[in-house]
């Protein structure tokens, strides 16, 4: 009976482990948009990058996570201030503001700025994954 014990507690640890402790603990990185309902620059990132952006390597590394202006703040973002205009892309680590990029300055502008933000967090980059959703 004590060696059924001993191996089912082994069992379980080496199987916690697996769970647990083959992956390490990586914080979560994300990007907030602070939107608005009738912000036609949110409308217009929409229409431009939304679709795209959850294939892109910075959609990989930092998921999207839309957050209404008006509503009140989740309570696990500790931000540097309150947005005060839409949209307002916010770069987050386990829920701390990073960077941020007020306003749309459209496509152009818009991924060179994330990148930049993503490269002064250390954010890594899987690099086979195109705008475009596929692979190079």
């Amino acid at each position: 009976m004590r060696h059924q014990i001993q191996r089912l507690l082994q069992t379980g640890a080496v199987a916690a482990f697996a769970v647990f402790g083959a992956h390490p603990a990586f914080a979560e990185v994300e990007l907030l948009m602070i939107e608005e309902d009738g912000c036609i620059w949110c409308a217009r990132w929409d229409a431009e990058v939304a679709a795209a952006y959850p294939k892109t390597p910075e959609g990989q590394a930092a998921p999207l996570r839309r957050v209404d202006i008006r509503a009140p703040l989740p309570a696990d973002l500790d931000l540097a201030s309150r947005p005060r205009l839409t949209p307002t892309f916010i770069l987050v680590d386990d829920g701390v503001e990073l960077s941020r990029i007020e306003g749309y300055p459209g496509e152009d502008f818009f991924w060179p700025l994330l990148g930049e933000m993503l490269t002064d967090a250390q954010v890594s980059l899987d690099t086979e994954t195109t705008r475009s959703g596929g692979t190079e």
